[in-house]
């Protein structure tokens, strides 16, 4: 147990630093925010965890040499970047379209919790270089990880990722949607587009990402 503390502490360290970096779920936890407040938050982070969780079962049963051949990581960065392309201008059409103002609950099957948990696991799957951290830099503490034993990978390894997880985007949900009734119209309306402009810039991204994968 002594030995296994310090390589906890540096997965954690390297965890969170790829957690604070902007993505399309930290969007995705901002933009549901301003419109549900800080229950949206842990509704995204139950859909990334999913995602995680199977890839981390994927790694288990040794199939991770196999998600970094470049043929996967670029179907996944063109088939990514499709998905999240629609999924920004999706946020960005709900929010002119919307007729409610901050503070209120506006209606749609966007905001039902299921909807929620999947985009935040769509938004999740779609990265390619979520794809590629995880079979590089995850991967190799799960080796480390998985020497020890179950309880180990499970409690140390994925349960302290997903609580940092967790941890950080329900502190940007909350943030967002405690201002959702004093903040103006038109800077809420605002947030909501530059959310999904930011989704959207990055499909651009992972498609380009996905071609030069696939075209040496």
């Amino acid at each position: 147990m002594p030995d296994l503390l310090p390589v906890a502490l540096t997965w954690w360290l390297v965890s969170l630093s790829g957690i604070l970096m902007p993505g399309p779920v930290t969007a995705m936890a901002v933009a549901q925010g301003a419109r549900l407040g800080g229950v949206a938050g842990p509704l995204v982070t139950a859909g990334h965890a999913a995602a995680e969780a199977l890839l981390v079962t994927v790694l288990a049963v040794g199939m991770g040499p196999a998600l970094r051949q470049p043929r996967v990581v670029g179907v996944i960065g063109l088939l990514g970047g499709a998905v999240l392309l629609g999924m920004g201008a999706q946020m960005i059409v709900a929010a002119w379209n919307t007729p409610s103002l901050p503070g209120s609950r506006p209606a749609g099957p966007s905001l039902r919790p299921a909807s929620l948990v999947r985009a935040g696991l769509i938004a999740t799957a779609a990265n390619p270089y979520w794809l590629l951290w995880w079979v590089t830099v995850g991967a190799g503490y799960y080796a480390l990880f998985s020497a020890r034993g179950v309880a180990a990978v499970v409690g140390l390894f994925f349960l302290g990722h997903v609580a940092l997880d967790l941890g950080w985007n329900s502190i940007l949900a909350g943030v967002v949607g405690a201002g959702r009734g004093r903040i103006p119209a038109g800077v809420y309306r605002t947030v909501l587009v530059g959310c999904g402009g930011l989704v959207a810039a990055m499909s651009v991204v992972f498609a380009v990402a996905g071609l030069r994968a696939l075209v040496p």
